[in-house]
């Protein structure tokens, strides 16, 4: 296993816990857990990843009315769009570097 995936595995397993169980600073460790992920984006899936953080970010709050484990699952969704949404900044402005430079 390469340092890619632990670092995602490791920032998807701490939004999935931060929004089950409350973490004292969460949402600053899953900026910067994001930011970090994103790093490791290769640039073939750049376009697609942003495109599943957008989907992700509309769509989190849907599963709310199931009753029982759908506030969990909001909770959940919501916070693993935090990361994603942190690493989608992360791979723009990477994007725009390599854009930029000669």
């Amino acid at each position: 296993m390469d340092l890619s995936k632990i670092v995602r595995l490791v920032a998807v397993l701490f939004a999935v816990v931060a929004a089950l169980v409350d973490v004292p600073q969460a949402a600053v460790i899953i900026a910067v857990l994001g930011l970090v992920a994103g790093w490791f984006i290769e640039e073939d899936r750049a376009m697609m990843f942003l495109v599943v953080t957008i989907a992700l970010g509309v769509c989190h709050g849907a599963l709310n009315a199931i009753p029982g484990v759908g506030e969990y699952l909001t909770a959940i969704l919501g916070s693993v769009s935090g990361l994603f949404y942190a690493a989608a900044c992360t791979v723009i402005v990477v994007g725009l570097v390599k854009r930029l430079m000669p």
